[in-house]
């Protein structure tokens, strides 16, 4: 491979005004749909703005992923120390002279920065938030600015994590924590965005039997586990392991190494001691994840029919189809042979699962809780 530094901050000016290029199309749209609203009701239409932006960021992060493009370009964070694939192209071209499949061409390049870019860009909406948040606080509007500073401080770690997923050469366990970072970024925003919603309207959170908070609550505790299962899957590249549903491989209980395929701290494709990772151990990952799927499919499925009929319809309604989606795009990725669209259909239905279930708990709260509420307390609450 040509000789890159690993971390080059030369183009970093030139990467920030791009961002700042990339989020002004946003806020300028809220700006102008919102000019007349109150400070509160613009803060609450960008953060659901940002939301969709970061569900995005998402979806294209793992097409980064699954089409090879993550060492596009080796370094961080620009190209070849360039803020462009176009002013590396020498470079890029004597790579792709000696490996033309490799993971350094033209259009894994582009892959690679064009996601950089738009990551820049929600990071600089999350900024925005921020500021815009602690600033009206400061003029008494009734805005709480510590969740904004909490998400902006996650996002510059994530940005750590995107940074790391480059230079340590698409290392699993932080490829897999940079996808969990993700997830959990819009699980703040979606906390945000429902606090917005819930002062617009002058009330508190919908009240609901305890026993479908606590269903709730399991489902969404069992849904993290299986989204970093699932990150540890495609990280690993272990999708193909299980060619066949609901058997693996001609068996119910196929031949799996789980110490190995569980070694957290290794690089791709090796071991911790620097041996080719086992098949064993590919198809102990695949499996733990089908495994883990089935209980979630139960759980999430009880939650969503404990909902029905109650404050949160909607909300299990849109849980009920997801799930489907997850399953059937699930079920895509091991018949039909690993598909890029049902690849990045099943991250996604991931991701919206996240923020609905987020959106759930955030807008739920149990009637026990409430009960053991003293009257001025529940008042204050609404």
């Amino acid at each position: 491979m040509v000789d890159a530094s690993l971390y080059d901050f030369s183009p970093v000016l030139r990467l920030a005004l791009l961002g700042i290029a990339v989020a002004s199309g946003p806020l300028a749209w809220v700006w102008l749909r919102n000019k007349q609203a109150a400070p509160a009701q613009r803060l609450a239409a960008l953060t659901l703005l940002t939301l969709f932006l970061t569900f995005d960021l998402v979806l294209f992060g793992a097409f980064t992923r699954l089409t090879d493009s993550g060492l596009g370009c080796p370094d961080w964070p620009g190209c070849y120390g360039n803020a462009s694939p176009t002013g590396a192209i020498a470079q890029i071209r004597a790579e792709e002279a000696r490996m033309p499949t490799g993971p350094v061409t033209h259009g894994k390049a582009w892959v690679e920065m064009v996601h950089r870019y738009l990551a820049t860009g929600v990071g600089v909406l999350i900024t925005t938030l921020a500021i815009a948040t602690w600033l009206q606080r400061k003029r008494g509007v009734p805005v709480q600015p510590r969740w904004p500073a909490l998400t902006l401080a996650w996002v510059c770690l994530q940005g750590a994590f995107g940074a790391l997923t480059v230079t340590m050469k698409l290392f699993p366990a932080i490829v897999t924590l940079h996808l969990l970072g993700g997830m959990v970024l819009l699980a703040l925003l979606a906390m945000q965005a429902v606090a917005y919603r819930q002062a617009q309207r002058g009330s508190g959170a919908s009240v609901i039997p305890a026993v479908a908070r606590h269903w709730l609550l399991a489902a969404y505790v069992l849904l993290w586990l299986q989204v970093a299962l699932g990150g540890w899957v495609s990280t690993n590249y272990a999708v193909l392991a299980c060619s066949t549903f609901p058997a693996c491989q001609g068996s119910w209980w196929p031949a799996m190494d789980f110490r190995q395929g569980f070694e957290l701290w290794r690089p791709l494709g090796m071991t911790g001691a620097g041996e080719t990772i086992h098949f064993a151990a590919l198809t102990a990952i695949h499996y733990a994840h089908r495994l883990v799927a089935y209980a979630v499919f139960v759980v999430i499925g009880v939650a969503s029919w404990r909902l029905r009929g109650g404050p949160l319809h909607r909300s299990a309604r849109a849980i009920g189809l997801l799930l489907l989606w997850q399953f059937a795009s699930g079920l895509s990725n091991v018949v039909l042979g690993w598909p890029l669209l049902a690849a990045v259909a099943h991250t996604g239905g991931a991701a919206a699962l996240v923020v609905a279930l987020t959106w759930a708990l955030r807008e739920s709260r149990g009637e026990r809780a409430v009960a053991r509420e003293p009257a001025g307390v529940r008042e204050v609450s609404a």
